[in-house]
């Protein structure tokens, strides 16, 4: 098992690689950067020649800009709406944003800088995305955490319950729930959350913004906790809601396919009761496949399946961070966040390896490799 570690290892440094040139390529590619957003300032701006920019938030300003800006001179750029702006200004913009070196170098020397987690600062935010990115983790990491949690605890034995009685009237109206929760998107769920206890049109018991309130600090850690649970509630069962639905199915179908093998009608016929067949026989081989699941449904949800539930419910995590950087091309935390998030999922898909050979130690993925 060692060594088939150590090859995963190794192979998630070009994995890790081909990601990031495909996006950066990508990035490199697509219209409105940076340069050309500071550009767009400065016409709507009416090219104020006496304006300076300063490194700010909210991408109103850009830097050590030169504070002069005639008007008058002409020529052919690269950049759209860069007509009639001193050529010296937008190799000034260029130099700030690191846009005066060729891509490739630019590619290299982000490798470079990343292999020791210097993800650099924000174009916009005047701070390093590091400390961006600490700041939002908590937010999204107690999303993702409650929301697999419950999604699991929930979704497996709904799913073994299913399987056990199918075809009753059980798995009739269970089904029933289940296909509302495929029908229903997450954030449509949480919309009639918020009209209903948050306030909206009914009762106003859950809060709208934030994980926790502008009193936190004072509050005694009994207090704290309850206020925590009482800021997540709406947005993880919005999240769950959309969520358990695939699982549940998911558990079903692969306990009704262990359940009609020989070996269990064999394990029937030597005696054993039902509940020894189905947790001692049909589980281990069985929730093999739910297992695999878990890396991408983790990160489907920290990442992904978050975003538009931050929006809604004004959580500032990592989800909402990534948008507003796609947005307003901020490339240090759009790249930051893509290494941190693939860093994390290919990890994790590791992790659900592992988790293989705990749940049947009879595989072994260094013999079958060999």
């Amino acid at each position: 098992m060692t060594a088939y570690l150590v090859r995963r290892l190794f192979l998630m440094i070009p994995t890790l690689l081909g990601i990031l040139l495909v996006n950066f390529i990508i990035v490199q590619a697509a219209p409105g950067g940076p340069v050309e957003r500071v550009i767009a300032q400065l016409r709507g701006r009416g090219m104020d020649a006496t304006s300076r920019f300063s490194g700010g938030s909210g991408g109103e300003s850009i830097g050590n800009a030169s504070s002069s800006v005639p008007t008058a001179i002409t020529g052919v750029s690269k950049y759209r709406g860069a007509q009639g702006l001193d050529p010296a200004l937008i190799k000034e913009l260029e130099h700030q944003y690191g846009f005066d070196r060729p891509a490739h170098e630019r590619f290299l020397l982000m490798l470079r800088n990343y292999l020791t987690f210097n993800f650099g600062t924000s174009f916009y935010r005047d701070r390093s995305v590091v400390d961006l990115v600490i700041d939002k983790m908590p937010v999204s990491i107690s999303l993702g955490l409650w929301t697999t949690l419950l999604t699991y605890l929930i979704s497996i034995p709904l799913g073994i319950a299913k399987a056990v009685r199918d075809g009753s009237r059980f798995d009739v109206w269970s089904s029933a729930v289940v296909i509302v929760g495929y029908a229903v998107p997450s954030f449509l769920f949480a919309v009639l959350l918020v009209v209903l206890f948050a306030g909206g049109s009914f009762w106003n018991i859950f809060p709208l913004r934030g994980l926790l309130s502008d009193n936190w600090q004072t509050l005694s850690w009994s207090m704290r906790i309850l206020d925590y649970l009482h800021h997540i509630a709406l947005p993880v069962l919005a999240l769950v809601v959309g969520s358990f639905a695939g699982l549940t199915m998911l558990t079903k179908n692969s306990f009704l396919e262990e359940i009609n093998k020989q070996y269990v009608i064999t394990a029937r016929a030597k005696g054993l009761n039902e509940k020894r067949v189905l947790y001692g026989h049909i589980f281990r081989n069985a929730m093999l496949i739910v297992v695999a699941g878990f890396p991408s449904a983790f990160i489907s949800i920290l990442f992904t399946g978050a975003l538009l539930i931050e929006v809604i419910f004004s959580l500032d995590g990592l989800g909402l961070l990534g948008f507003e950087a796609a947005i307003n091309r901020d490339y240090p935390v759009m790249f930051g966040t893509l290494y941190v998030f693939t860093l994390l999922g290919l990890l994790l898909n590791l992790v659900g390896d592992m988790l293989y050979t705990i749940i049947d130690p009879r595989i072994d993925f260094e013999a079958r490799n060999s």
